[in-house]
């Protein structure tokens, strides 16, 4: 058969069902009871560890959950009503009827998934990314072991960890956590064909609570076991949460992967670094995103009354709560990533209202200059200049969101036309000019921060009207 058919098939299969394990390590390992251990129940950064991998799954592409839950059934299903609507169908399996070490269970399971099956443990946070690795990198026949890098001690490596014997991306075999601080550790996460479940795989008066390591270290003599590497700056990453002083990493691991689809410069080296801090506030207040957009409309509001007075002092006043609007700009989104309440009225609204606080600045500084040259004969000038930044700045939202539904739609004419759209939304159409502002406020020289916004935003409108005009044509005869 050839590759192409092989890959077909694969796709057509594919990794749409996740097995998830509440009460026990993918191992074998029981759950501890100690007063430092934490539970699937945990909460970090606001969702309990099991919540956050079932929303963690369903963003990846998952399309079928079976939980195989314990005496904490009720409990978990409790979580799940409470949090972030869980759209794909959950099917609730209790161990007590279908016990984990009875064949009978695993070849069930079997029947039920097709192509390939996830398993993993709630004790640990991971990434979208890396799952949505795992359902591409599929291999028909295959398996696949998620591996850590050694970069902690073996005696934090949870009770029955494993470590990984790995020759090129190929498990040889396991060894026990002690073995060498240098190999990579097994993470709670793997990946394994339906066929591995099946009775032929079970071999009789095998008293092991979980059958999936026996499975895999049969697969590995074949060469049929992957290992897969969580790795930070690729955003696949995965961080156990084994016990409380875990929970600190795991929410250090969530705000570092934190990043919006346009990130600035002055977003990724000043306002992120600040606004993480505000977001810890806003999550322990309960804040939604869409509250937290109003609250950095309010601020920007408050800062361009400020410089519609036209003094200095209120000007530098008015220029550093602009920053600090800009700084909890950043927050909604981050709020939305790590709480999984993204959605299209919460994008379009911080947009809209950017763009609105926006124009009120440029409106508060003209009027504040303009009281300061009243009964000057070219007095007006600085009245049309702001006029053409807030009418150029209206455009340029028009166009800018005009860009972002026919990328939603991928119907860009050429690459060029994606490309250069990205590049100005990112590069062009950030709030990196707050920064400026407060220097032009500092050195007295707003007016020649409203010369430059007036020209700017007519050229940036340009240019976008250049890159999506055609395939906005396009689009329209579609």
């Amino acid at each position: 058969m050839s590759e192409s058919i092989l890959q077909r098939r694969v796709e057509v299969q594919g990794l749409a069902t996740a097995i998830l394990l509440p009460s026990v390590s993918v191992f074998g390992a029981q759950a501890e009871h100690r007063p430092d251990t934490v539970g699937p129940l945990t909460n970090v950064v606001g969702i309990g560890l099991f919540a956050r991998a079932v929303l963690t799954l369903q963003r990846a592409g998952i399309r079928q959950l079976i939980v195989l839950a314990g005496a904490e059934e009720d409990q978990l299903k409790q979580a799940l009503g409470n949090g972030p609507r869980v759209t794909i169908p959950v099917r609730w399996m209790p161990i007590r009827e279908f016990p984990l070490d009875d064949s009978r269970t695993w070849e069930f399971l079997a029947a039920e998934v097709r192509g390939f099956a996830l398993i993993a443990s709630v004790n640990a946070v991971f990434s979208r990314g890396l799952v949505e690795r795992l359902r591409h990198d599929l291999r028909e026949g295959e398996a696949a072991v998620v591996a850590q890098t050694a970069s902690r001690r073996s005696e934090l490596v949870t009770s029955g960890g494993l470590r990984l014997k790995v020759q090129s991306d190929r498990l040889t075999s396991f060894a026990p956590a002690h073995f060498d601080d240098s190999a990579p550790c097994a993470a709670e996460l793997v990946v394994l064909p339906a066929g591995f479940m099946s009775s032929s795989w079970h071999t009789p008066n095998d008293n092991s609570r979980l059958p999936i390591r026996r499975w895999l270290e049969r697969a590995a003599v074949d060469g049929r076991v992957r290992v897969v590497a969580a790795e930070d700056k690729r955003g696949t990453w995965y961080q156990d949460v084994r016990t409380l002083s875990d929970v600190p990493l795991a929410e250090k691991k969530l705000f570092n992967s934190l990043k919006g689809e346009t990130e600035s410069f002055v977003d990724r080296h000043f306002n992120r670094k600040l606004s993480r801090w505000c977001t810890r506030l806003f999550l322990a207040a309960g804040f939604s995103p869409n509250a937290i957009t109003i609250v950095a409309a309010f601020i920007g509001f408050v800062s361009a009354a400020g410089f519609g007075m036209g003094t200095y002092a209120a000007g530098v006043v008015a220029a550093l709560l602009f920053q600090l609007a800009a700084v909890i700009d950043c927050c909604d989104g981050e709020v939305a990533r790590l709480t999984f309440t993204e959605s299209p009225f919460g994008a379009w609204l911080d947009l809209a209202m950017d763009n609105v606080v926006h124009m009120a600045i440029f409106a508060g500084i003209a009027a504040g200059i303009y009281s300061t040259q009243i009964g000057q004969p070219a007095a007006w000038r600085t009245l049309a200049c702001g006029a053409v930044a807030v009418l150029g700045n209206g455009l340029s939202f028009l166009l800018v969101e005009r860009a972002q539904k026919i990328k939603a739609a991928g119907g860009w004419r050429t690459s060029a036309h994606a490309a250069w759209s990205e590049f100005m939304l990112k590069n062009v159409a950030s709030r990196d000019f707050s920064v400026s502002l407060v220097l032009f406020a500092l050195f007295a020289k707003l007016e020649w921060f409203l010369w430059f916004t007036a020209a700017g935003s007519f050229i940036f409108a340009g240019v976008m009207l250049w890159v999506i005009r055609p395939s906005a044509v396009i689009a329209t005869k579609i």
